[in-house]
């Protein structure tokens, strides 16, 4: 019986492939090894605020039902699902584990299925996250255990649950979105044995890893970042143009706004700055994934339209979110406008250019309707967005900098010359300060009351529909 026992504990938790891996290799490998691998990174985003809508045992079974698809795709790539933490997963491709890599000695052969396979990876747990919301195991394929099929029974059961509920369906379908975001890397990193004896656990650490957590950390929510150095590898083999092309055929087989969409827009080049590292830099592509993202959204906005207070706040936040996303952005007007909202430029346009605006408010003779018209027909929310976005990256820009040696002679002099510097550095950014507070804590905001004020308005006036009605 303990024999028998200790046989499915060690069936139960060790990974399979590992084990298979070391099976193959016809011994534990002792000591570790530098390799190229590729490493990707997934957080669920927001999952606090979902999972209040789930016991936890329920929250147990979504999240055990959305491993089991995302390691459905793992097993159909290859890739090596390294380990959970609560509701975001590692995973990795190269090394021992790789039954592909184990056996390629070209190195060159080795880094391009590694990159291809991760990045591909990486696109399609992004839709199978989208058909997961959907109660939709058509991502499965024949492979799949019984095992598995029960665990997405299981979690699709609490997710079709919520959404039938005639209190909670609306809400469910608008507000219980699962939606993560993914980030990803390529590197030399240290694979092998780590952790004491009894507690051991193979794993890789390395410069390469962190960059991929840190690449995840600053995704976008539904898309992908990347490092810049991994982009280049994927542009060198046309893989980028590949998928640029492949991503534009889906949008418009699909009807999205997406088919128009350009290279650089589909991987956006974006600097990163990491706090923890002293706000150093990181020159980093996002990757769009979702051929129908614009609709998406918009039809999301549109279901939230009817949950009050929080549903306007929940689309303001999806404005602020995809405000630099002209399809987005486009969508989301669009539904808005066509359901009778009016979102009014003037407000935000007389805060971030209140000069232009008097100028403009004079020739239409006092009348802040015909200056609300004029800039209506000449700038769409993106374009206004846009502008508020050029206001901040000005904003954002440190004219004035501390020097970074003051030499020293004896202490009094020293000290005088460094109380000097401070006082000069000040002066020249009192400006600049004045200027970063009065954009963040007064045009920025309202910018995006405006937007607020514009849906409760129409919320307001369908209430008052309903009691005449009633």
């Amino acid at each position: 019986m303990t024999d028998a026992l200790r046989q499915r504990i060690e069936d139960f938790y060790l990974p399979k492939q590992l084990v298979e891996a070391i099976l193959e290799v016809g011994g534990i490998p002792e000591d570790s090894q530098e390799v190229d691998i590729g490493i990707g990174f997934i957080d669920i985003a927001d999952y606090t605020f979902l999972s209040k809508f789930l016991t936890p045992k329920e929250n147990q079974l979504v999240l055990n039902g959305l491993y089991t698809a995302f390691n459905s795709v793992l097993r159909r790539h290859g890739g090596y699902l390294n380990k959970i933490e609560g509701d975001s997963l590692m995973f990795h491709y190269g090394g021992l584990i790789d039954p592909k890599t184990r056996h390629q000695k070209d190195q060159a052969e080795s880094r391009l299925y590694i990159a291809k396979e991760l990045f591909y990876t990486c696109v399609e747990m992004q839709r199978v996250a989208v058909v997961f919301n959907r109660a939709d195991s058509r991502f499965l394929d024949d492979a799949a255990t019984q095992t598995d099929r029960f665990a997405l029974e299981q979690a699709f059961s609490i997710v079709q649950r919520l959404r039938s509920d005639s209190e909670l369906s609306s809400t469910m379908t608008a507000m219980f979105q699962i939606r993560i975001r993914i980030g990803a890397n390529l590197g030399e990193v240290t694979i092998g044995n780590f952790g004491p004896e009894g507690a051991r656990q193979w794993d890789v650490i390395g410069i390469p890893v962190i960059d991929a957590k840190r690449m995840e950390s600053t995704a976008p929510v539904g898309g992908l970042r990347i490092s810049s150095q991994y982009y280049e590898v994927l542009k060198e083999h046309g893989i980028v143009e590949e998928y640029y092309q492949r991503f534009r055929r889906e949008a418009g087989a699909l009807g999205s706004r997406y088919a128009e969409i350009d290279r650089d827009e589909v991987f956006t080049c974006k600097k990163v700055y990491v706090r923890d590292k002293k706000n150093a830099v990181f020159e980093t592509y996002s990757v769009q994934v979702n051929p129908e993202l614009p609709e998406q959204i918009a039809d999301q906005a549109i279901a939230l339209l009817e949950h009050g207070r929080i549903g306007a706040n929940m689309i303001v936040e999806l404005l602020e979110y995809y405000r630099g996303n002209r399809f987005v952005i486009a969508s989301l007007e669009n539904a808005l406008t066509k359901t009778g909202i009016k979102v009014r430029r003037s407000p935000g346009y007389e805060l971030m250019y209140p000069k232009r605006f008097e100028q403009m408010l004079k020739e239409s003779g006092g009348s802040r309707l015909k200056v609300e018209q004029r800039l209506q027909a000449e700038f769409s929310t993106y374009d206004l967005l846009n502008l508020l976005g050029k206001y901040q990256d000005i904003i954002k820009q440190a004219n004035a900098e501390l020097p970074e040696y003051i030499p020293y002679a004896d202490y009094d002099q020293y000290v005088s010359l460094v109380r000097d510097e401070h006082l000069q550095y000040y002066d020249a950014i009192k400006t600049e300060m004045a200027q970063r507070a009065y954009f963040f804590n007064v045009v920025y905001p309202m910018v995006f009351e405006s937007f607020r004020g514009s849906i409760l308005e129409y919320q307001a006036s369908e209430e008052d529909l309903e009691f005449l009605s009633g």
